[in-house]
């Protein structure tokens, strides 16, 4: 749904102008230095973007899930390390306040969340905690206005540097599974909170993810999200689903910006005293690149359409995720194939470091796997309704 055409007009060319004078120009920098320079997040902060998904009266510009998407697909068009920097505040790590936290919560946290004051994180995942995030072994027992967290996570985006984390962590410690498991706002310097230093990976340098520790982390009970216990599973499961969503998006602004990487390239690039784009087979690989984004950025908009109408779009989240992810991996390996040799020397192009960094859209937030066994799950429960 969009509310006002001009007004987004405004705001996608002013991604868009960004993507290409700010971004593009410090994409080595980011790359060399594994970390974005304070001015460019400050920069991002005024302009909004930490706040699009946060409703307007807490700060935020209140964008629906297709206003959302269509940012997403601008503001990707660059390093993936500058939306993970504003993509937590905007998405996993705001969602659940916005979803189920109370009024005060909302009031409370979210304005420095839409500012870009503070920077928040999902603190789902755990050793034994992945795919199955309903194996959750971290705990929070009551005593008596506290809950005293014990625990780690692992593979958390923004966790080095974030403020706020929202945590899932078991209250019934007589259950298993999905049942028992509540979710929490946990400040970063709160005693018993620890981060780990950001991993060495195999892409997406800038973009810190690491470990978090909770040792005997004593968080106030008016930090129980939504003030209930027992529905931290149910909170999950609605951030990953417009997740998936927005995270679909973001895998096919990188696509994007490999093909028009390769499509100079091979405008430019003469073999045999012609362009290689003349070439059947090379122009082959760039149309089915091309094909494929179409696709995905369809499928996407039209699933946005119909979270915005309020329809159940499990399904077609996972569909989301699941297809765009393949396809912006596809679409990596035949623009590194398109450039030849110099599609795999870092000093000649920026497609190796692509190539690298969307590597990690097919394994977080749901592996290809997991979402190809979601899809048949959800498809044989639409069936039997």
């Amino acid at each position: 749904m969009i509310r006002d055409t001009d007004k987004l007009n405004a705001l996608l060319a002013d991604v868009h102008a960004w993507v290409r004078e700010v971004a593009h120009p410090n994409e080595e920098r980011v790359a060399r230095d594994d970390e974005i320079p304070a001015e460019i997040v400050a920069d991002m902060a005024a302009r909004g973007f930490f706040g699009w998904s946060i409703p307007e009266e807490y700060g935020g510009l209140g964008l629906t899930t297709e206003e959302l998407i269509l940012g997403a697909l601008e503001l990707s068009q660059c390093a993936v390390a500058y939306r993970a920097r504003v993509g937590t505040n905007t998405g996993i790590g705001s969602e659940a306040l916005v979803a189920d936290g109370t009024e005060e919560q909302k009031r409370r946290f979210l304005p420095r969340l839409a500012s870009g004051a503070a920077t928040g994180c999902l603190a789902l995942t755990e050793p034994n905690a992945g795919s199955d995030a309903s194996n959750i072994e971290t705990t929070a027992r009551r005593d008596g206005d506290v809950y005293v967290l014990d625990g780690m996570k692992c593979y958390i985006t923004n966790a080095p540097i974030a403020d706020l984390f929202t945590v899932f962590a078991r209250t019934d410690p007589e259950t298993t599974g999905a049942r028992g498991v509540s979710a929490f706002i946990v400040e970063s310097g709160t005693p018993g909170l620890s981060t780990s230093a950001g991993y060495r990976m195999m892409g997406q340098s800038g973009s810190p993810v690491g470990e978090v520790r909770f040792e005997g982390c004593r968080v106030p009970a008016e930090n129980l999200i939504g003030g209930v216990e027992g529905l931290g599973f149910k909170t999950a499961m609605k951030v990953l689903n417009k997740q998936r969503i927005h995270l679909a998006a973001l895998c096919t602004g990188p696509a994007i910006r490999m093909l028009d990487l390769a499509m100079e390239h091979a405008q430019g690039r003469e073999q045999s005293g012609r362009p290689i784009i003349d070439f059947q087979l090379v122009a082959a690989l760039l149309a089915d690149c091309q094909t494929e984004i179409h696709a995905a950025r369809a499928l996407i908009l039209e699933t946005a359409r119909a979270r915005d109408a309020g329809r159940d779009i499990a399904l077609e989240a996972s569909i989301c995720k699941y297809f765009a992810s393949e396809m912006c991996g596809r679409v990596a390996d035949r623009a590194v194939q398109v450039f030849g040799g110099a599609g795999y020397v870092a000093n000649h192009s920026p497609i190796e470091r692509y190539y690298r960094d969307v590597r990690l859209f097919r394994i977080y937030e749901g592996t290809s796997q997991i979402h190809q066994l979601n899809i048949v799950k959800q498809t044989l429960r639409r069936n039997a309704a």
